[in-house]
């Protein structure tokens, strides 16, 4: 018989997974697809423009709290929009689209 402590630990690392972020740049076509700007999402999650655009640079990564709340926007955009939520080549980068976001 498996030992309860071991499921557990296995069913609290399976749940982590779901935590994990998509690229930077799928991060940025999602918003994009949304017709969000950098300060929307920074307005809601509960941070600083740049913060959002260091996010979707790759430069920086967002901690607990708003990491789940940008986590859980993320996931929302990208079952509204499958498409923006792979991971495309010919996509601009969050740097070359223009603008402040």
């Amino acid at each position: 018989m498996p030992d309860p402590d071991r499921l557990r630990q296995v069913d609290a690392l399976l749940d982590g997974l779901d935590d994990v972020l998509p690229p930077p740049r799928v991060r940025a076509q999602l918003r994009l697809a949304a017709g969000l700007t950098q300060m929307d999402v920074a307005d809601v999650v509960g941070v600083k423009r740049v913060a959002v655009a260091r996010w979707e640079l790759g430069e920086a990564h967002p901690r607990r709290p708003h990491r789940e709340v940008y986590l859980h926007l993320l996931k929302g955009l990208a079952e509204r929009f499958p498409e923006a939520a792979k991971a495309d080549e010919g996509m601009p980068t969050p740097a070359s689209e223009g603008g402040s976001g």
